[in-house]
Protein backbone atom coordinates (compact mmCIF):
# COMPACT_ATOMS: atom_id res chain seq x y z
CA UNK A 1 0.00 0.00 0.00
CA UNK A 2 1.52 3.59 -1.37
CA UNK A 3 1.36 5.87 1.29
CA UNK A 4 0.21 9.53 -0.13
CA UNK A 5 2.56 12.08 1.20
CA UNK A 6 0.84 14.80 -0.74
CA UNK A 7 -1.35 15.99 1.91
CA UNK A 8 1.43 16.17 4.43
CA UNK A 9 3.38 20.10 4.26
CA UNK A 10 6.48 18.87 5.45
CA UNK A 11 6.83 15.75 3.17
CA UNK A 12 5.80 17.47 -0.42
CA UNK A 13 7.84 17.07 -3.07
CA UNK A 14 9.51 14.25 -1.46
CA UNK A 15 11.92 16.67 0.09
CA UNK A 16 12.43 16.99 4.04
CA UNK A 17 12.03 19.82 6.01
CA UNK A 18 15.99 20.46 6.16
CA UNK A 19 16.44 20.26 2.25
CA UNK A 20 13.35 22.82 1.68
CA UNK A 21 15.08 25.43 4.44
CA UNK A 22 18.45 24.63 3.05
CA UNK A 23 17.12 25.58 -0.47
CA UNK A 24 15.17 28.53 1.06
CA UNK A 25 18.43 30.34 2.01
CA UNK A 26 20.48 29.68 -0.74
CA UNK A 27 17.82 31.61 -2.98
CA UNK A 28 17.23 34.17 -0.82
CA UNK A 29 21.07 34.71 0.00
CA UNK A 30 21.70 34.91 -3.57
CA UNK A 31 19.15 37.23 -4.23
CA UNK A 32 20.52 39.61 -1.23
CA UNK A 33 24.34 38.70 -2.67
CA UNK A 34 23.45 40.01 -6.03
CA UNK A 35 21.86 43.46 -4.84
CA UNK A 36 24.54 44.67 -3.13
CA UNK A 37 27.12 43.19 -5.61
CA UNK A 38 25.93 45.58 -8.19
CA UNK A 39 26.20 48.39 -6.21
CA UNK A 40 29.72 47.61 -4.44
CA UNK A 41 31.48 47.10 -7.63
CA UNK A 42 30.09 50.79 -9.08
CA UNK A 43 31.16 52.31 -5.67
CA UNK A 44 34.36 50.44 -5.81
CA UNK A 45 35.12 51.35 -9.36
CA UNK A 46 34.42 55.09 -8.41
CA UNK A 47 36.73 54.96 -5.09
CA UNK A 48 39.46 53.37 -6.69
CA UNK A 49 38.83 56.06 -10.12
CA UNK A 50 38.89 59.14 -7.64
CA UNK A 51 41.88 57.79 -5.71
CA UNK A 52 44.26 57.28 -8.89
CA UNK A 53 42.85 60.34 -10.17
CA UNK A 54 44.15 62.73 -7.03
CA UNK A 55 47.14 60.64 -6.75
CA UNK A 56 48.12 61.08 -10.03
CA UNK A 57 47.07 64.99 -9.47
CA UNK A 58 49.22 65.45 -6.42
CA UNK A 59 52.34 63.72 -8.00
CA UNK A 60 52.01 66.72 -10.77
CA UNK A 61 51.27 68.91 -7.84
CA UNK A 62 54.58 68.14 -5.84
CA UNK A 63 56.83 67.59 -9.58
CA UNK A 64 55.93 70.88 -11.22
CA UNK A 65 55.62 72.88 -7.89
CA UNK A 66 51.86 73.43 -8.51
CA UNK A 67 48.75 71.39 -9.55
CA UNK A 68 48.18 71.24 -13.31
CA UNK A 69 45.95 73.16 -15.02
CA UNK A 70 43.24 70.29 -15.14
CA UNK A 71 43.17 70.28 -11.50
CA UNK A 72 42.61 74.01 -11.14
CA UNK A 73 39.84 73.65 -13.96
CA UNK A 74 38.13 71.20 -12.01
CA UNK A 75 38.73 73.11 -8.82
CA UNK A 76 37.06 75.85 -10.05
CA UNK A 77 34.08 74.46 -11.16
CA UNK A 78 33.61 71.42 -8.76
CA UNK A 79 34.77 73.11 -5.45
CA UNK A 80 32.54 72.42 -3.45
CA UNK A 81 32.53 68.84 -3.96
CA UNK A 82 36.35 68.39 -3.71
CA UNK A 83 36.69 70.38 -1.04
CA UNK A 84 38.57 68.36 0.87
CA UNK A 85 41.64 69.27 -1.45
CA UNK A 86 42.13 72.42 0.58
CA UNK A 87 42.64 70.32 3.48
CA UNK A 88 44.95 67.45 1.44
CA UNK A 89 47.93 70.18 1.48
CA UNK A 90 47.90 72.51 4.48
CA UNK A 91 51.87 73.60 3.99
CA UNK A 92 51.20 74.66 0.43
CA UNK A 93 48.93 77.43 -0.57
CA UNK A 94 46.56 77.20 -3.46
CA UNK A 95 48.88 77.93 -6.79
CA UNK A 96 48.39 81.99 -7.66
CA UNK A 97 48.88 83.18 -10.90
CA UNK A 98 49.17 86.76 -9.56
CA UNK A 99 51.64 87.97 -6.98
CA UNK A 100 52.78 91.66 -6.48
CA UNK A 101 55.94 92.47 -5.04
CA UNK A 102 55.71 95.76 -3.93
CA UNK A 103 59.16 95.78 -2.67
CA UNK A 104 60.26 98.76 0.17
CA UNK A 105 63.57 100.45 -0.77
CA UNK A 106 66.53 99.47 0.94
CA UNK A 107 65.37 95.99 1.83
CA UNK A 108 66.76 93.82 0.05
CA UNK A 109 65.05 94.15 -3.05
CA UNK A 110 67.74 94.01 -5.54
CA UNK A 111 69.10 90.98 -4.44
CA UNK A 112 65.40 89.47 -4.11
CA UNK A 113 64.75 90.46 -8.16
CA UNK A 114 68.37 89.29 -9.01
CA UNK A 115 66.87 86.19 -7.54
CA UNK A 116 63.92 86.37 -9.66
CA UNK A 117 65.01 87.22 -12.86
CA UNK A 118 67.01 83.48 -12.44
CA UNK A 119 64.28 82.05 -11.64
CA UNK A 120 61.51 83.20 -13.97
CA UNK A 121 63.47 81.90 -16.68
CA UNK A 122 63.87 78.55 -14.91
CA UNK A 123 60.51 78.31 -14.12
CA UNK A 124 58.90 79.93 -17.01
CA UNK A 125 56.34 82.72 -15.12
CA UNK A 126 56.41 85.80 -16.36
CA UNK A 127 58.85 88.47 -14.67
CA UNK A 128 57.14 92.12 -14.70
CA UNK A 129 59.38 94.89 -13.31
CA UNK A 130 58.70 98.72 -13.03
CA UNK A 131 61.41 100.93 -14.42
CA UNK A 132 59.86 103.62 -12.07
CA UNK A 133 62.14 103.60 -9.35
CA UNK A 134 60.98 107.31 -7.37
CA UNK A 135 57.01 107.66 -7.47
CA UNK A 136 55.31 105.33 -4.60
CA UNK A 137 52.21 107.39 -4.44
CA UNK A 138 49.72 107.19 -6.99
CA UNK A 139 46.16 109.61 -8.07
CA UNK A 140 43.47 107.93 -8.06
CA UNK A 141 43.33 107.48 -11.71
CA UNK A 142 47.09 106.40 -11.99
CA UNK A 143 46.27 103.62 -9.50
CA UNK A 144 43.17 102.21 -11.77
CA UNK A 145 45.83 102.53 -14.44
CA UNK A 146 48.42 100.53 -13.02
CA UNK A 147 46.17 98.18 -11.26
CA UNK A 148 44.80 97.36 -14.88
CA UNK A 149 47.93 96.70 -16.41
CA UNK A 150 49.16 94.90 -13.75
CA UNK A 151 46.24 92.79 -13.96
CA UNK A 152 46.34 92.46 -18.10
CA UNK A 153 49.87 91.00 -17.57
CA UNK A 154 50.07 87.46 -19.00
CA UNK A 155 49.72 84.44 -16.13
CA UNK A 156 51.30 83.77 -14.23
CA UNK A 157 53.50 86.81 -12.89
CA UNK A 158 55.08 88.62 -10.37
CA UNK A 159 54.81 91.92 -10.90
CA UNK A 160 57.41 94.35 -8.87
CA UNK A 161 58.08 98.20 -8.04
CA UNK A 162 58.86 100.31 -5.33
CA UNK A 163 55.04 101.41 -4.58
CA UNK A 164 52.20 101.93 -1.26
CA UNK A 165 49.77 99.52 -1.14
CA UNK A 166 46.86 99.38 -3.84
CA UNK A 167 43.55 97.68 -2.48
CA UNK A 168 42.39 96.07 -6.20
CA UNK A 169 39.11 94.84 -4.38
CA UNK A 170 38.22 98.84 -4.08
CA UNK A 171 38.09 99.13 -7.96
CA UNK A 172 36.30 95.94 -8.86
CA UNK A 173 39.76 94.17 -9.95
CA UNK A 174 41.21 91.08 -8.23
CA UNK A 175 43.04 91.36 -6.18
CA UNK A 176 46.81 89.53 -6.23
CA UNK A 177 48.61 87.88 -3.69
CA UNK A 178 51.44 90.28 -2.07
CA UNK A 179 54.51 89.98 -0.45
CA UNK A 180 57.46 92.13 0.93
CA UNK A 181 60.26 92.09 2.84
CA UNK A 182 61.10 95.19 5.30
CA UNK A 183 64.50 95.65 7.74
CA UNK A 184 65.64 97.54 11.10
CA UNK A 185 64.25 100.78 10.36
CA UNK A 186 67.68 102.45 11.49
CA UNK A 187 69.71 100.34 9.32
CA UNK A 188 67.47 100.92 6.31
CA UNK A 189 67.58 104.76 6.88
CA UNK A 190 71.60 104.25 7.15
CA UNK A 191 71.57 102.00 3.82
CA UNK A 192 69.34 104.45 2.00
CA UNK A 193 71.79 107.64 3.14
CA UNK A 194 74.80 106.46 2.28
CA UNK A 195 73.21 104.77 -1.10
CA UNK A 196 71.94 107.81 -2.06
CA UNK A 197 75.45 109.98 -1.79
CA UNK A 198 77.81 107.26 -2.40
CA UNK A 199 75.91 104.20 -4.74
CA UNK A 200 77.05 100.74 -4.52
CA UNK A 201 80.19 98.45 -5.15
CA UNK A 202 79.21 98.48 -8.99
CA UNK A 203 80.69 102.05 -9.00
CA UNK A 204 80.43 105.79 -7.21
CA UNK A 205 80.41 107.22 -10.73
CA UNK A 206 77.51 105.34 -11.76
CA UNK A 207 75.55 106.77 -9.16
CA UNK A 208 76.54 110.01 -9.47
CA UNK A 209 75.26 110.31 -12.65
CA UNK A 210 71.94 109.46 -11.14
CA UNK A 211 72.34 112.40 -8.83
CA UNK A 212 73.69 114.82 -10.80
CA UNK A 213 71.58 117.43 -8.75
CA UNK A 214 73.19 116.79 -5.03
CA UNK A 215 75.50 119.48 -4.60
CA UNK A 216 78.83 119.01 -2.59
CA UNK A 217 77.29 120.25 0.35
CA UNK A 218 74.83 117.89 0.64
CA UNK A 219 76.35 114.53 -0.51
CA UNK A 220 79.08 114.92 1.64
CA UNK A 221 77.04 116.51 5.05
CA UNK A 222 77.64 114.24 8.58
CA UNK A 223 75.24 112.03 8.99
CA UNK A 224 75.31 113.13 13.08
CA UNK A 225 74.88 116.82 11.93
CA UNK A 226 72.11 115.63 9.65
CA UNK A 227 69.87 113.87 12.73
CA UNK A 228 70.84 115.97 15.48
CA UNK A 229 70.02 119.36 13.48
CA UNK A 230 67.01 118.24 12.64
CA UNK A 231 67.68 117.88 8.30
CA UNK A 232 64.31 117.52 6.57
CA UNK A 233 66.43 114.13 5.51
CA UNK A 234 66.73 112.94 8.56
CA UNK A 235 63.37 114.13 10.37
CA UNK A 236 59.84 113.29 9.85
CA UNK A 237 57.93 112.58 7.93
CA UNK A 238 61.30 111.04 5.72
CA UNK A 239 61.94 109.09 8.27
CA UNK A 240 58.46 107.42 8.27
CA UNK A 241 59.16 105.40 5.53
CA UNK A 242 58.31 101.65 6.10
CA UNK A 243 54.89 102.06 6.97
CA UNK A 244 53.36 103.25 4.01
CA UNK A 245 54.57 100.64 2.09
CA UNK A 246 51.73 98.88 3.69
CA UNK A 247 49.52 101.58 4.72
CA UNK A 248 48.30 102.23 1.20
CA UNK A 249 47.44 105.34 -1.43
CA UNK A 250 45.17 107.22 1.30
CA UNK A 251 47.04 110.87 2.75
CA UNK A 252 46.54 109.62 5.95
CA UNK A 253 48.87 107.04 5.38
CA UNK A 254 51.93 109.28 5.23
CA UNK A 255 51.34 111.09 8.64
CA UNK A 256 53.55 109.24 11.27
CA UNK A 257 51.05 108.34 14.26
CA UNK A 258 48.98 105.18 15.36
CA UNK A 259 46.11 105.78 11.96
CA UNK A 260 48.69 104.58 9.86
CA UNK A 261 50.45 102.13 11.81
CA UNK A 262 47.21 99.89 12.22
CA UNK A 263 45.87 100.30 9.28
CA UNK A 264 49.49 98.94 7.80
CA UNK A 265 49.26 96.20 10.42
CA UNK A 266 46.01 95.15 9.34
CA UNK A 267 46.32 95.23 5.26
CA UNK A 268 49.38 93.10 6.45
CA UNK A 269 47.07 90.26 8.09
CA UNK A 270 44.28 90.59 4.82
CA UNK A 271 46.01 91.05 1.87
CA UNK A 272 49.83 90.14 2.35
CA UNK A 273 50.82 86.16 1.83
CA UNK A 274 54.63 86.94 3.56
CA UNK A 275 56.72 89.96 4.95
CA UNK A 276 59.79 89.05 5.87
CA UNK A 277 63.00 90.67 7.42
CA UNK A 278 66.11 90.65 5.97
CA UNK A 279 68.39 90.05 8.99
CA UNK A 280 66.60 86.43 8.71
CA UNK A 281 66.59 86.15 4.80
CA UNK A 282 67.28 82.53 4.08
CA UNK A 283 64.66 81.69 6.23
CA UNK A 284 62.01 84.20 4.25
CA UNK A 285 63.71 82.31 1.07
CA UNK A 286 62.54 79.10 2.15
CA UNK A 287 59.04 80.50 3.06
CA UNK A 288 58.56 81.61 -0.04
CA UNK A 289 59.98 78.41 -1.80
CA UNK A 290 57.14 76.89 0.62
CA UNK A 291 54.67 78.83 0.15
CA UNK A 292 55.23 80.00 -3.70
CA UNK A 293 56.82 77.16 -4.89
CA UNK A 294 55.74 77.38 -8.55
CA UNK A 295 58.23 80.80 -8.39
CA UNK A 296 60.54 80.28 -5.77
CA UNK A 297 61.71 76.40 -6.05
CA UNK A 298 65.49 75.94 -5.65
CA UNK A 299 65.87 79.69 -4.59
CA UNK A 300 68.06 79.30 -1.72
CA UNK A 301 70.37 76.68 -3.64
CA UNK A 302 70.02 80.00 -6.40
CA UNK A 303 71.32 82.17 -3.45
CA UNK A 304 74.04 80.03 -2.19
CA UNK A 305 75.50 79.50 -5.33
CA UNK A 306 79.12 81.54 -5.52
CA UNK A 307 78.05 82.60 -9.46
CA UNK A 308 75.06 84.24 -7.71
CA UNK A 309 77.43 85.60 -4.70
CA UNK A 310 79.53 87.42 -7.29
CA UNK A 311 76.38 89.41 -8.54
CA UNK A 312 74.94 90.19 -5.01
CA UNK A 313 78.00 91.22 -3.32
CA UNK A 314 77.66 94.24 -5.94
CA UNK A 315 74.24 95.58 -4.39
CA UNK A 316 76.20 96.36 -0.75
CA UNK A 317 76.34 100.26 -0.28
CA UNK A 318 79.65 102.00 0.54
CA UNK A 319 80.90 103.98 2.77
CA UNK A 320 78.48 103.31 4.82
CA UNK A 321 79.28 103.97 8.35
CA UNK A 322 77.63 104.23 12.25
CA UNK A 323 76.43 107.65 13.92
CA UNK A 324 77.28 108.69 16.99
CA UNK A 325 75.15 107.29 20.08
CA UNK A 326 73.35 110.25 20.90
CA UNK A 327 72.04 110.30 17.06
CA UNK A 328 71.03 106.91 17.23
CA UNK A 329 68.79 107.55 20.41
CA UNK A 330 67.16 110.76 18.33
CA UNK A 331 66.64 108.76 15.31
CA UNK A 332 64.82 105.70 17.22
CA UNK A 333 62.63 108.10 18.74
CA UNK A 334 61.64 109.54 15.66
CA UNK A 335 61.04 105.69 14.61
CA UNK A 336 59.07 105.13 16.96
CA UNK A 337 56.02 103.95 14.59
CA UNK A 338 58.26 102.51 12.32
CA UNK A 339 59.95 100.20 15.55
CA UNK A 340 56.49 98.86 16.60
CA UNK A 341 55.51 98.24 13.47
CA UNK A 342 58.95 96.32 12.48
CA UNK A 343 58.37 94.16 15.55
CA UNK A 344 54.99 93.16 14.97
CA UNK A 345 56.54 91.98 11.57
CA UNK A 346 58.88 89.96 13.30
CA UNK A 347 56.73 88.47 15.21
CA UNK A 348 54.22 87.47 12.69
CA UNK A 349 57.02 86.21 10.18
CA UNK A 350 58.09 84.05 13.68
CA UNK A 351 54.44 82.69 13.76
CA UNK A 352 54.57 81.83 10.32
CA UNK A 353 57.92 79.53 10.26
CA UNK A 354 56.65 78.18 13.97
CA UNK A 355 53.13 76.88 12.07
CA UNK A 356 55.02 75.91 8.75
CA UNK A 357 57.09 73.55 10.75
CA UNK A 358 60.32 75.75 9.40
CA UNK A 359 63.64 74.87 11.37
CA UNK A 360 65.42 78.07 11.68
CA UNK A 361 68.73 78.14 10.22
CA UNK A 362 69.58 82.26 10.40
CA UNK A 363 71.52 83.78 13.35
CA UNK A 364 69.67 85.28 15.70
CA UNK A 365 69.24 89.11 15.33
CA UNK A 366 70.42 92.26 17.07
CA UNK A 367 67.31 93.83 18.74
CA UNK A 368 67.04 97.17 20.15
CA UNK A 369 69.39 97.29 23.47
CA UNK A 370 67.13 98.07 26.65
CA UNK A 371 68.46 101.95 26.49
CA UNK A 372 66.83 102.84 23.52
CA UNK A 373 63.73 101.17 24.43
CA UNK A 374 63.80 103.13 27.30
CA UNK A 375 63.97 105.92 25.50
CA UNK A 376 61.19 105.65 23.60
CA UNK A 377 58.62 105.96 26.52
CA UNK A 378 60.57 108.57 28.74
CA UNK A 379 62.36 111.14 26.08
CA UNK A 380 59.10 113.44 24.53
CA UNK A 381 61.98 115.50 22.54
CA UNK A 382 65.39 115.09 20.75
CA UNK A 383 68.29 115.05 23.35
CA UNK A 384 70.14 117.90 23.89
CA UNK A 385 74.23 118.08 22.22
CA UNK A 386 75.45 118.30 25.35
CA UNK A 387 73.42 115.05 27.49
CA UNK A 388 75.86 112.86 29.10
CA UNK A 389 75.63 109.39 27.48
CA UNK A 390 75.96 106.84 30.07
CA UNK A 391 76.71 103.73 27.14
CA UNK A 392 79.83 103.71 25.34
CA UNK A 393 79.75 103.88 21.73
CA UNK A 394 80.52 100.38 21.02
CA UNK A 395 77.23 99.56 22.30
CA UNK A 396 75.72 101.03 19.30
CA UNK A 397 78.08 99.35 17.04
CA UNK A 398 77.10 95.94 18.27
CA UNK A 399 73.13 96.90 18.09
CA UNK A 400 73.48 97.81 14.28
CA UNK A 401 73.35 94.62 11.68
CA UNK A 402 75.78 96.11 8.59
CA UNK A 403 74.59 94.50 5.38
Amino acid sequence: MMKNFSSSPLNSNNQTPNHIRERNNRKYSSLLSAIPLRFSLRGYGFCMATLFFFCFGSLFYQLNGGPPKILLDIRQYLGKLFVFIDLTFPAVLPFPSQVVYNRVGKCGSRTVVILLRLLAEKHQFNLVSSDIHNKTRLTKHEQVDLMKNISNSPQPFLYTRHVHFLNFTRFRIEQPVYINIIRDPINRFLSNYFFRRFGDWRGEQNHLIRTPGMKDDERYLDINVCILENYPECSNPRVFYIIPYFCGQHPQCREPGVWALERAKQNVLENYLLVGILEELEDVLLLLERLLPHYFTGVLNIYKSPDYRKMGNMTGTVRKHTPTLEALQVLYHRMRYEYEFYNFIRDQFHLMKKKIGLKSVSQPTAYSPAFLRELALRTPEPLDEDEELDTDLEDANSWLVHS
